[in-house]
């Protein structure tokens, strides 16, 4: 029924004006509309990213969207440089170096945009 149609993630956040420059300015991610104080657009890759108002942003506690790439390292020293900061948790069967955190081929790092949304970055299956 869906297995063939794209998915658009939905980030929820208490005020569009800090998370639109967090999604343009920090993470690089271009914006293709706008619902004026409602809702912004970014495109990433192939797919778009929807970042809405909402009283209830920043209350998941799990990872909301990850972005899988091919340098897990140099992005993390990218995103650093523009000002991210990492999150560490305690993950079985990961050691955590640095911000980044390995483990069965594995290398991922956490952050959280301004509303609390919890992001990350890994490496794709073929990546490690």
């Amino acid at each position: 029924m869906l297995e063939n149609v794209k998915v658009q993630p939905m980030l929820p956040v208490k005020d569009l004006d800090p998370a639109r420059k967090f999604y343009e300015k920090t993470l690089g991610l271009k914006k293709v509309s706008e619902m004026e104080g409602e809702a912004v657009v970014f495109q990433s890759g192939g797919t778009n990213l929807v970042v809405y108002r909402s009283e209830f942003a920043g209350t998941n506690k799990g990872t909301a969207a990850l972005w899988e790439v091919k340098d897990v390292d140099k992005t993390v020293k990218d995103l650093k440089a523009k000002g991210v900061k990492f999150e560490h948790y305690d993950m079985p069967g990961m050691e955590r170096d640095g911000d980044i955190h390995r483990g069965g081929g594995m290398n991922v790092a956490w952050f959280k945009d301004p509303a609390g949304n919890i992001l990350s970055v890994q490496n794709g299956p073929d990546q490690s």
